[in-house]
Order: structure tokens, then C-alpha cells, then sequence
């Protein structure tokens, strides 16, 4: 065993420690990948439509060359094509918005992977992953710069210069925040410092990730609104787009060359439409500028699909200014996200419901002139030297739509969700009335149903009770003390005590009718025995009897303590049958225990009674 453990012990020391530079050297590694991935994607794409060309007179050079200028273009920098039919050199800066997806994509990729410790190890720290896969791609992006320089399209310098570097730092940070879990601490120093006071306030507020939804879904609403509108107008013109397609080329290599081109220029069209449904528009050239309200100057535009959706040259018509719509819905969308945001955290004040609404649309704002600026850009010299939106004036006009729109829809959201939540009125009461939640009040109603009903509920039998239906039956019993005082009683009399809480039958004589039971005490006197000549009668006194049937009589006013101990009765006395009504009463018998009956004194009746 412990030689086991010594082996694992070793084992274990053998596995290099990751230092620092080690861990920043796996950064610049990656970097340096994601850059050769994304330039062997597009190298990989232009060496398939040079070889199926019908024209390759370029060679694999300049396909090459070609490769490495696309892949600069799709970050932003500004190219220079040398072949053109005046010998002057023109610009190219329209940037396919598709194409920078990929190497944005795979820049924060890389980032994101350097922060993973894989296999227990250490990693770099955030800033040094940010600075160490910037600094890799950006050795990639310098020679492959070098090497599009000889080509026929070179890179412009001072364009490349500050293009690729803020392109790769920005995915990079976005890889470097997504690893840390999305955290929304203090900004980064470098931030700090380019940041004015104010806008470093508004972004250390708490609710800055809602207001920042806010704004990306004001600016989907946009971009999808202009989508639709370029759409739309693609299909109303949709044989002059058929036209201009099949006039381009002949070849199926060349056609499928062109939709490739026109399908990574769709974003562009969308930031176009979303501009033009903002008011601004956006330039053909130095002359011609495209708004919904008209459409002015020279409009020869050069053959092309997505270019036949320009509308015709005149003032614009109703359904242009339905446009419209798209911004409105915007600021309707930015102004509900922004208070869905603050509802769940708990009341809405309303200096943050303005605060948000406003940052909200400034972040919107900003947006669409970032996209404004990539989407647009030179095609040329002279007339061709200013092609897309202007980026300010589409800064501009969003802010001013969202902002009034936003703000507007906010302030009325929050409106209703404090009325929706306000606690309801109480109900107004009569003066001197209770409130109806007061428990004194329930109390004494409850009091009272019960006092109410207490004539209406049966009585619940006790253990030492009998049915009134057996009474008869059952053998009673008697003290010798109690028959002797009622045999010296008349047999009227007799039948007087036998009722004395006033049961007596029907036809008033001896109890041969049916009793009528009135509320007493659980003790009534005896019913009569039998008549003289059959012997002597006999007292039947019960717990909880009355009358002739044996039911219980609550709530008389004869109770009489016990005084009298109880005698054993030793004298047997056989039941009567039960002929008469007089006769009905039970009989005693033998052996049974002392009556509560024995403990009465005797009482002297007259015939009065």
C-alpha cells in the first residue's frame, strides 16, 4: 500500500506545473487559430468558384490574393481596387455584414476557451486573455495584410490600422465577459477613461441589463422592420431583380457567385430599410438621396438585384409614409421592455422609468449608427463615392424616434402596473354598523344563530338513558320505603303525582291517553301502578324518564336533593301484564338496586291536585 502511494505521489509530481507565460502562450495559440480558421474558410470558398470559373485568367495567385483581401474586408477594413477602367485607383468600403460573423464569432470563441481551466490548471488572468488572443489574431491579420499588398486588391493602411484592432479587442472582450459569467461589476479602467462621468453613472446602474435588452430588442424591431420593407419592395419588383440577375452572367459558377454576394449583403439591406423607414434615407452616390418623402437626383444605379428594390425617382406616396410604422413599433417595444425589466424588482420609481427609457434608446441609438457606418461605405470615386446611409443622421433620427416614442409608452406601462397592483378600497360602512372582518362582531352573530337554534337541535343521548320505546320493557327499580308511601295515596292522587309537570292523557283520567312531554327536569314523578284491588302501586322513578313513556323533561322547577339514603329492595314484585293503559307503567324487580325515588320524603297530595 504504501508503495502504491508512492508511485501515485510520483506519478502526480511528473505533471508540469502551468505558469504564466505558459498560460499566456496558449492564449496567443489561440488567437493565431481562430485567425487561420476563419482565412482557410474563405481561401477554401474562393478556390472553389475559381475552379469551376470558365474565366480563371488570374491564376492561383490572384485567387489567393483575393481570398486574403475578403478576409480583411470582413473586418471592416477599407480596400483599394487597382484594375479599374480609368487607371485611378477606387475604394471599396461597403464591409458584407455577413461575412464578419464568422471571424467575430471565432475571436470570442477563443477568448472564451483561454479562461477554461482545463484539467485542474490554472488560467490566465482576464485582462491577460483579452490582451494575449488580441495580440495572437492581430499577428495573423499584420501578415496576411502584408500578403494582400501585392494583390490587385490591397488593404488600405490607416484603415487597417485602427479597423482590426478594435474589431478583434471588442469579440475578444465579449469572449473574456461571457467566461466570467456575464458579471456586472465596475466597468474596466480603460473604459473608465474614455467614458465621460455621466455615461459611467448610467451604466453602474443596477438595472443596466434591462436597459440594454431594451435596447437590442428596439434594435431588432428595426433591422427586421427594414428587412421586411426590402423584401417587400424586392418582390414588387420582382422581374427587374430576375433581369438584372440573368444580365450579370451566363455561367451557373458566376450566378451562384453573385447570389452568394447578394445573400451576405442582406444585413446591409435590412440596416438600409430600417434607415430609410427612419426618415433619413440613404445616399446612391453624391447626388441621389432616397427618403420616403421623395426621391431626388440621378438614379443610374449599376446592375444588381438588391439595387431594384430603389424606389423610382419622384415624391414619395402614401404608402411610402407608412414607413413609419417601423419606428413607432420600435419605441413600443423599447418602452415595455424597459418597464418589464423594473417590474419584477418592485415598484417603478419614476426618475428610473425615465432614466432607463432614455439610456435605453441612447443604447439603441448608438447601435444603429455603428451599423449604419459598417453597412455604408464608398464604391468608388466621383459619384460612387458615398453608397448607404449616413451614419449620423441615422444615429439621430433613431434616438429622436425611440426616445419620444419609448419614453411615452414607459410612463404609461408603469402607470397602469401601479394601478394594477394599487390595494383595493374598503368598502364604506353605515355609521354604528360593525366592520364585517371584526372578530367581536362575527362572535356575537355566531352567539346568537346558536341561541336561536337551540330549540331545534334533538337532544344527544347520555350513556346512563333509555329509549323511550323501551321503557316498558325494561325492569325498573324501586325502594321498599317508595312503594310504601305511594300505596298509602289515593289512587286519584296517586295518578295526580304520577303527572305533576302536567303529562296526563288525553281523556284526563289515570294517564290513559299518550303523554305530552313538556320541558322538565331529567326526574318526573313515577307513573301509577295498578289500582287498589290488583296491590299496591307502585312508583317508578327514573333518570331522565317523564310520564308514561320514559322520555327526558329538562328544565323543570321539582328538583329535590337527596336526603334519604337508598334501601335495598327485598321484596320481589312481579309485572303487571299489560292490559290497560293504567297498568303500562314497569314494574320493579327483584334484586334491583335503589331508585333515586327512595330519596324523596314522602308527600301528602289532596284531592285538589
Amino acid at each position: 500500500m504504501a508503495r502504491v502511494t508512492q508511485m501515485t505521489d510520483r506519478s502526480l509530481s511528473l505533471v508540469p506545473v502551468r505558469t504564466r507565460t505558459a498560460a499566456l502562450s496558449d492564449c496567443v495559440l489561440r488567437g493565431a487559430v481562430a485567425a487561420g480558421f476563419g482565412l482557410s474558410v474563405l481561401t477554401v470558398l474562393v478556390m472553389l468558384l475559381w475552379i469551376s470559373s470558365p474565366y480563371p485568367d488570374s491564376g492561383l495567385g490572384g485567387a489567393l490574393h483575393v481570398a486574403a483581401a475578403l478576409w480583411l474586408l470582413a473586418h471592416g477594413t477599407e480596400l483599394t481596387r487597382q484594375d479599374t477602367l480609368s487607371g485611378v485607383p477606387a475604394p471599396l468600403g461597403v464591409v458584407p455584414i455577413l461575412l464578419v460573423v464568422l471571424p467575430v464569432w471565432l475571436v470570442q470563441r477563443a477568448a472564451h476557451d483561454a479562461l477554461d481551466p482545463a484539467n485542474g490548471r490554472p488560467g490566465p488572468s482576464s485582462r491577460g486573455a483579452l490582451c494575449a488572443v488580441t495580440g495572437g489574431y492581430l499577428l495573423v491579420a499584420v501578415a496576411v495584410a502584408l500578403y494582400a499588398a501585392g494583390g490587385t486588391l490591397p488593404a488600405e493602411p490607416l484603415s487597417a490600422l485602427w479597423h482590426l484592432p478594435l474589431a478583434v479587442g471588442a469579440a475578444a472582450a465579449a469572449g473574456v465577459w461571457r467566461a466570467r459569467g456575464c458579471p456586472g461589476g465596475p466597468l474596466p479602467r480603460p473604459v473608465r477613461w474614455i467614458l465621460p462621468k455621466g455615461a459611467r453613472a448610467a451604466l453602474a446602474r443596477p438595472g443596466m441589463p434591462d436597459t440594454l435588452r431594451a435596447a437590442a430588442a428596439g434594435v431588432m424591431v428595426l433591422t427586421g422592420g427594414g428587412a421586411l420593407l426590402v423584401g417587400g419592395a424586392l418582390v414588387w419588383h420582382a422581374g427587374a431583380a430576375q433581369q438584372s440577375f440573368l444580365q450579370l452572367t451566363g455561367a451557373w459558377s458566376g450566378r451562384f457567385t453573385v447570389l452568394l454576394l447578394a445573400v451576405s449583403l442582406v444585413p446591409n439591406a435590412a440596416v438600409w430599410g430600417a434607415s430609410y423607414a427612419l426618415g433619413p434615407g440613404f445616399v446612391l452616390g453624391t447626388g441621389t438621396t432616397v427618403t420616403p418623402l421623395a426621391v431626388t437626383g440621378n438614379t443610374v444605379l449599376p446592375h444588381f438585384p438588391l439595387l431594384t428594390a430603389v424606389p423610382g425617382e419622384g415624391r414619395g406616396s402614401p404608402l411610402g409614409w407608412a414607413v413609419a410604422a417601423v419606428p413607432l413599433a420600435a419605441g413600443v417595444v423599447l418602452g415595455w421592455f424597459v418597464v418589464r425589466g423594473g417590474e419584477k424588482a418592485g415598484p417603478i420609481p419614476l426618475g428610473g422609468t425615465v432614466l432607463s427609457a432614455v439610456s435605453a434608446a441612447v443604447g439603441c441609438a448608438a447601435a444603429m449608427t455603428g451599423l449604419a457606418a459598417l453597412a455604408g461605405g464608398p464604391l468608388g470615386t466621383g459619384s460612387l463615392a458615398s453608397f448607404g446611409p449616413v451614419w449620423w443622421r441615422t444615429g439621430a433620427a433613431a434616438l429622436v424616434w425611440t426616445v419620444g416614442t419609448g419614453l411615452l409608452v414607459a410612463l404609461v406601462r408603469r402607470w397602469r402596473v401601479l394601478r394594477r397592483n394599487r390595494p383595493a378600497a374598503p368598502v364604506p360602512q353605515a355609521a354604528g354598523e360593525p366592520e364585517w372582518h371584526d372578530s367581536g362582531a362575527r362572535v356575537a352573530r355566531w352567539a346568537a344563530l346558536r341561541a336561536a337554534s337551540a330549540g331545534l337541535k334533538a337532544r344527544i343521548p347520555q350513556p346512563g338513558d333509555q329509549p323511550a320505546d323501551q321503557a316498558g320493557d325494561q325492569p325498573s327499580n324501586q325502594s321498599g320505603d317508595q312503594a310504601d308511601g305511594c300505596a298509602a295515596a289515593d289512587q286519584g292522587d296517586a295518578d295526580a303525582a304520577a303527572n305533576n309537570d302536567g303529562a296526563r292523557g288525553e281523556d284526563g283520567e289515570d294517564g290513559d291517553g299518550p303523554a305530552v312531554v313538556q320541558p322538565g327536569p331529567d326526574r318526573t314523578d313515577g307513573a301509577d301502578g295498578p289500582d287498589g284491588p290488583d296491590g299496591p302501586g307502585s312508583t317508578e322513578v327514573q333518570d331522565g324518564t317523564d310520564g308514561t313513556d320514559g322520555t327526558s323533561s329538562p328544565g323543570s322547577d321539582n328538583d329535590v336533593p337527596a336526603a334519604v339514603p337508598a334501601v335495598p329492595v327485598t321484596a320481589p314484585a312481579p309485572p303487571a301484564p299489560p292490559e290497560t293503559g293504567a297498568e303500562a307503567g314497569p314494574r320493579a324487580e327483584p334484586g334491583a338496586g335503589p331508585g333515586i325515588g327512595s330519596a324523596w320524603p314522602p308527600m301528602s297530595y289532596t284531592d285538589g291536585d
